[in-house]
């Protein structure tokens, strides 16, 4: 079992909710472990509870039973130790890139200085050095996603939490940043746990997948990835890479049965 920094335990985590009523069941009795420094992605087709599930990691979704813990500590409340990768930039119009990257470290009350040179330096890890005085509105889809994980690596957090933060972008800008995900994680040695419904980029991604089906949502099986990195365009056009996403599409088409 999985212990320290980072690591994710789930146990037997349900979330229901309300409907018109009647209670639905969205997540039925989850348990797995994420591993510290972990590239962990929960695949599945919509409706099968991968946002809500996330939303429980965070802390904005209470479970209706069972717990997760985040480095030996159960998530009852959004805490520094997670960092939040929305579908949508979600950036501050009227705000600098550089001023939406320290955002949050204003809101934890670190020095004007500090939070300078660190949104500096997250824009430089990200591939964004020379946009500090520009606005959202003169970057590109892809190139606000970018600030959009700036924001969530400045400050610090132990986990990245990606709710299909390339979903919204054009095939080739995607693939792009798949690339450069991949290398920063690398870089930061983050546990990342990133959802999708797209399954070659869950292999491409992951170290392991969880396959959700939904009805209530369940992870009915996790696939180890057992491929080198750094994965490319190579990588992509490979038997190994084929035969995992076959596998996967395969068990979630069943499962979803």
């Amino acid at each position: 079992m999985p212990t320290g920094t980072g690591a994710i335990h789930v146990r037997d985590l349900s979330v229901a909710f309300d409907v018109r009523g009647q209670r639905q069941l969205v997540l039925d009795r989850l348990s797995f472990e994420v591993r510290p420094g972990e590239f962990f992605v929960l695949v599945g087709q919509s409706g099968c509870g991968k946002t809500t599930f996330l939303r429980t990691l965070q802390g904005l979704q209470k479970p209706t039973s069972g717990t997760i813990e985040v480095s030996g500590h159960t998530v009852d409340r959004p805490g520094p130790d997670r960092g939040f990768v929305f579908q949508q930039d979600a950036l501050y119009p009227w705000r600098t890139i550089e001023a939406n990257v320290r955002f949050g470290l204003e809101l934890q009350g670190r020095a004007k200085g500090f939070a300078h040179q660190r949104a500096l330096e997250v824009l430089k890890l990200v591939g964004l050095a020379g946009t500090e005085t520009r606005y959202p509105h003169e970057l590109s889809g892809g190139m606000r996603q970018r600030v959009n994980l700036a924001r969530a690596i400045a400050i610090d957090p132990e986990i990245l939490l990606m709710d299909e933060p390339f979903a919204a972008l054009d095939a080739l800008t995607r693939e792009t940043l798949q690339g450069e995900l991949l290398r920063i994680a690398a870089a930061t040695k983050k546990t990342v746990v990133f959802i999708t419904h797209q399954i070659d980029e869950a292999v491409l991604l992951a170290d392991r997948v969880a396959l959700m089906a939904p009805s209530p949502g369940r992870v009915v099986e996790i696939v180890d990835i057992k491929a080198p990195r750094p994965r490319g365009s190579e990588f992509r056009r490979s038997d190994i890479f084929r035969n995992y996403t076959g596998h996967i599409s395969a068990h979630i088409g069943a499962s979803s049965h």
